[in-house]
């Protein structure tokens, strides 16, 4: 499951079903947060970043749906794994219409929820191609960076670098996590890393103002990058 421990948040009002749920993570030694109402869930997920939100269809307050169409409304690409008693097509082309990334029809067995947590913790929420942060606007389909109205071209990978931190951002990404997201399997020799990060913040500095928001990535000691105005603190 890599090197950092799985973030996840479930957002179940069956009681019962949750405190199974969340039983077996332990086992796995994966953290679970809950929610039991969708208003709940859907602040949770504002404020905190998760690797995966399991969201129960029928949730009081606002629905699973509701929650994510406001997600991604709202740009957050945390991917969503859908669970639901409805198991026909439209139902599922509905939910992948509203922003979920995966289905899981109840009664499920807990090693197949396992199975697709950990395919969908690898990666963020491809439902969210323009991401906003700190000024910068990214477009993952174009491939395009600007800072305002003005262009900022970057290498392929320093792109990548900045995209996994905007999707991140203001949470820090870990040195491990970083280079998984750009590289994958094939792992970089040891000085990457720090030659593009110290490119994409020459590229992005020189783009700044001569304000409080020079400078946009800050290395944290022993938690990895993040990406944020200094003035956020």
């Amino acid at each position: 499951m890599g090197l950092d421990k799985l973030q996840l948040l479930l957002v179940e009002d069956d009681i019962d079903l949750a405190t199974a749920v969340i039983d077996y993570f332990e086992l796995e030694n994966i953290q679970c947060d809950h929610a039991a109402n969708g208003l709940s869930g859907l602040n949770l997920i504002k404020s905190n970043h998760y690797d995966v939100a399991i969201l129960d269809l029928n949730l009081p307050k606002m629905n699973g749906l509701e929650v994510c169409e406001t997600l991604r409304a709202q740009g957050i690409d945390v991917p969503i794994l859908m669970l639901t008693a409805k198991d026909t097509l439209d139902d599922k082309l509905l939910g992948f219409s509203k922003g979920a990334d995966d289905y899981l029809v109840k009664p499920f067995a807990m090693q197949e929820l396992i199975a697709r947590v950990q395919v969908l913790s690898r990666r963020r929420s491809g439902q969210v191609t323009k991401l906003t942060a700190c000024g910068l606007e990214l477009d993952s389909q174009q491939q395009l960076i600007s800072w305002g109205s003005t262009p900022v071209k970057l290498s392929p990978t320093s792109f990548k670098i900045l995209e996994t931190l905007m999707r991140a951002s203001p949470n820090p990404v870990s040195r491990e996590k970083l280079i998984q997201s750009v590289w994958g399997d094939e792992q970089p020799d040891s000085n990457s890393l720090k030659v593009h990060m110290f490119n994409l913040r020459k590229v992005l500095d020189s783009h700044a103002d001569n304000g409080s928001e020079s400078k946009l990535i800050h290395t944290l000691v022993g938690r990895g990058f993040v990406l944020k105005n200094e003035r956020q603190g």
